[in-house]
């Protein structure tokens, strides 16, 4: 499997940097007492999308003008994030952005995808069903379709993690959301390229559990979609690519509840005064469920923030616990 240089990663950072600053990382006194260990959180809630996927789509968008300098645009499947990222690198080349989401999507991920000036297409009822439909709609109309996963989305994703692992290299743990995989495989290829030895978990909803099932099969295995709050987890089907890394890279994955994610959002935002968004906070969920296990007691981690694009009604209610 080939995995890119660090002289390739650098390359797509300059490009991710053209269009956006790095990201702070910080370690916050109350969160690491709740935890017991010293965690960094990388504030990727900090991007001009507010999630970690706006560095793969600048990424995407420009090596695919190089491409086909023509192109007329772009079409995706999403729940929200990548859908945010490919409207704001579309806008960037003055290109259209066409994006499918399934009925019931956040109402305020596409609003967000409007105001970039991406066309908004409702169909189906989860990302699978959007996602074929996005499909059929770029062969119908000849635009360019734009999968969750791809190496030059991994390669600008990776720019974060090469920012948190430069930052924190004596980091023994990453606890990393598995939505698509361009998270968890940015996080591979930027450890990688660095030579390190930093453990890498996957993390999924117990509500959606394909990946950490495939996981452990050593094969693809789809599996049902229930979660309500951590909607950028809902994967019913995995990507091929992502599991190949994942199967030879990933040190384990493992599963969190939806009550799970809503304590890690409220414990974010009381430690820290950050919002998060349900998969934004799967990562500090998994420490927390795992915190006396010996991968987290008294152990540097790292903890992605990864989104920050919740609906104020669903955040009121997490806050108040229901």
């Amino acid at each position: 499997m080939y995995l890119p240089t660090l002289a390739e990663l650098d390359a797509a950072a300059a490009a991710v940097y053209a269009a956006m600053p790095a990201t702070p990382q910080f370690s916050w006194p109350l969160l690491n007492e709740a935890l017991g260990a010293q965690a960094w959180i990388k504030h990727e809630n900090h991007t001009p999308t507010g999630s970690f996927k706006a560095r793969g789509g600048v990424v995407y968008l420009k090596a695919l003008m190089e491409r086909e300098p023509g192109l007329g645009g772009v079409i995706a499947a999403t729940r929200g994030n990548h859908g945010q990222a490919l409207a704001f690198a579309a806008r960037r080349h003055g290109i259209r952005a066409t994006l499918v989401v399934p009925h019931g999507n956040s109402v305020e991920k596409n609003a967000a995808m409007r105001g970039l000036g991406a066309q908004l297409i409702e169909h189906g009822d989860d990302f699978q069903a959007a996602r074929e439909h996005a499909n059929m709609l770029a062969a119908r109309d000849g635009l360019h379709m734009v999968s969750s996963f791809h190496p030059d989305l991994v390669a600008g994703v990776a720019s974060g993690w090469l920012e948190l692992l430069r930052a924190q290299p004596d980091l023994e743990t990453l606890f990393v959301p598995i939505g698509q995989g361009s998270g968890i495989c940015g996080a591979i290829v930027a450890r990688q390229a660095l030579g390190l030895r930093t453990r890498i978990i996957g993390v999924v909803s117990k509500h959606a559990p394909a990946y950490q099932l495939s996981f452990r099969a050593k094969a693809s295995v789809s599996a049902d979609v229930s979660t309500v709050i951590a909607d950028g987890l809902a994967c019913r089907v995995p990507d091929a690519q992502s599991l190949d890394m994942i199967f030879e890279f990933a040190d384990d994955v493992v599963s969190v509840t939806d009550d799970d994610v809503a304590r890690a959002m409220r414990l974010y935002y009381r430690s820290t005064h950050n919002l998060a968004e349900g998969a934004g906070a799967a990562g500090l969920a998994a420490a927390m469920r795992l915190k006396d296990d010996e991968r987290v007691r008294g152990r540097r981690i790292g903890l992605p923030l990864s989104g920050a694009n919740v609906d104020a009604d669903l955040f009121r209610r997490v806050l108040q616990g229901d």
